[in-house]
């Protein structure tokens, strides 16, 4: 990967919807050369998907928790269980104080409540702790150096 490429990832990353005329405009390639440039960041995998940035506030999902879950198993095959449940956004098995970490976001505590209850029903579980976010002082997306 080389610094076009950086630069065409920092733009579609900040605006995906740009035309590969304007794309090439900022980084001094035509639209055909940076049409394949990005066809083949995406054929390797650089570029996973293309989707929107969507407010939670605003969709009411505005309560964010990371959940540390303990398990008396490999949690490894947690994954279908914790993808079934509403308001679990990401999973990670972890090196630390819990098998696994996961993101939740859901409209109010109630609905917290209910995902932890969810996440302690699951096979191997033996406990969770949960860290309630108060305020996001930055959220920046992947930097590609």
């Amino acid at each position: 990967m080389d610094n076009i490429d950086r630069m065409l990832i920092g733009q579609l990353q900040e605006d995906a919807t740009r035309s590969y005329a304007v794309l090439g405009k900022a980084v001094g390639l035509s639209s055909g050369a940076t049409h394949e440039r990005v066809r083949k960041l995406r054929e390797r995998g650089v570029i996973r998907r293309t989707t929107i940035d969507v407010d939670p506030v605003a969709t009411g999902r505005g309560v964010l928790a990371y959940v540390l879950v303990d398990g008396s198993v490999w949690m490894g095959g947690t994954t279908e269980p914790l993808k079934a449940i509403d308001g679990v956004e990401e999973a990670h098995i972890i090196a630390g104080p819990a098998s696994v970490l996961v993101k939740v976001r859901t409209a109010g505590t109630e609905q917290l409540q209910e995902v932890l209850r969810e996440i302690f029903d699951i096979d191997g579980v033996t406990g969770t702790q949960t860290i309630v976010v108060l305020e996001t002082l930055f959220d920046r997306p992947t930097q590609v150096t």
